[in-house]
């Protein structure tokens, strides 16, 4: 019958090691040989049909895969599931810490939740009165480029101690925006305080000789995002018993009676909350090179798939808004030190791959280090 001579000629191909021949199981696509210690199998040709099987063997070497079905990449001469492998060798993420642990600790400003940023300003120094009638520029940063290469850090939330003078009747009025990896002021997005559902600054009196409250901004593990430079804009708000001017700035033209002073102002503190993460730029590197010289068609399928994962998962920490931001593009200018041609390169790149994909849907975003 036709099914004894193909079992028969397959047994020839497949089962003739070592002098002897064995029989061949087409369910099983093994070899079962007469002498256990002296084995018969030779090497099966690869598998060929639908999911994870070959979609065609490999035209140089039959026991290998050539090429795979939708849904599966080919890694090493076999299909495996387009997903990609863990991101943590390259680029941390998660805390330990779940929601209601984190707001807890935030809740008391747990000293092992804060991460130290240096401050700089040309406008004031910490614990100094000053006049708060006009805007004032802090900055909190980490130098991470220069100091922490092998860190990035996520922002969980920021405090302020600030004092007034008595019977000021000013409030301050906090304006920031982040920088999420490094690079100009311009390279910065800003938080939308109780805009689109984020949270808003909550003031907290203090038991001390002037009027000191802690302004607040938690933001958590829903909020929270890359940082690595925040820009603090302070101005004075007039203080009102309901409430109805709270957009009502005192930043006069000038000011040359001084029994109309509305006091002054001091910050005692500033802390940041968040965390830092392992980075390694060196692995990130190596990944983007097998874009041009890959070892074989497989890693090279292997690295798109771990770039996407980590675009993906840092993207998703841009804040809210129609559009994400391309936080990715500036991970790879200002950590990688990479050209703009070069990250247009690698986006050109991973949207190709991505186009191939069954049922790919790509996201347009907002460029914010182009």
């Amino acid at each position: 019958s036709h099914s004894y001579w193909l079992g028969h000629i397959q047994s020839l191909l497949y089962c003739s090691e070592n002098n002897q021949i064995g029989t061949f199981s087409e369910e099983l696509h093994s070899c079962g040989c007469q002498f256990e210690h002296s084995p018969c199998q030779l090497p099966p040709p690869c598998t060929v049909g639908e999911g994870s099987a070959c979609a065609a063997c490999a035209s140089d070497n039959h026991t290998r895969c050539g090429s795979c079905n939708p849904g599966f990449a080919l890694m090493q001469g076999a299909c495996r599931p387009m997903v990609a492998d863990s991101t943590e060798n390259y680029l941390g993420f998660e805390t330990d810490l779940q929601d209601l642990e984190l707001g807890y600790l935030l809740q008391r400003a747990d000293r092992r939740l804060e991460v130290h940023a240096i401050f700089i300003s040309n406008d004031m120094r910490l614990n100094s009165w000053f006049d708060p009638s006009w805007r004032k520029r802090m900055l909190l940063t980490l130098k991470s480029n220069k100091y922490k290469t092998n860190m990035v850090h996520m922002l969980l939330g920021i405090s302020l101690q600030v004092c007034l003078t008595k019977n000021s009747t000013l409030e301050p009025a906090l304006t920031l925006y982040i920088n999420p990896f490094g690079g100009s002021h311009s390279e910065s997005w800003y938080i939308p305080v109780n805009e689109i559902g984020f949270p808003d600054w909550k003031a907290t009196k203090l038991d001390l000789p002037f009027e000191c409250y802690n302004w607040t901004l938690t933001l958590g593990n829903k909020w929270k995002t890359f940082f690595e430079t925040i820009h603090i804009y302070l101005r004075s708000r007039i203080k009102t018993q309901d409430g109805a001017n709270d957009s009502v700035y005192y930043e006069p033209a000038e000011m040359t009676d001084p029994a109309q002073s509305l006091g002054y102002m001091k910050i005692n503190s500033i802390q940041v909350f968040g965390y830092s993460m392992h980075f390694d730029p060196e692995a990130i590197r190596d990944l983007i090179l097998q874009l041009d010289y890959p070892y074989t068609q497989g890693s090279q399928d292997t690295a798109i798939l771990q770039l996407l994962e980590i675009r993906d998962r840092v993207n998703r920490l841009s804040p809210p808004g129609q559009q994400k931001m391309d936080l990715f593009a500036c991970l790879l200018r200002h950590r990688l030190k990479l050209t703009p041609s070069e990250v247009v390169r690698i986006f050109a790149s991973l949207q190709a791959f991505t186009a191939r994909l069954p049922n790919s849907v790509d996201y347009e975003t907002t460029k914010l280090c182009s």
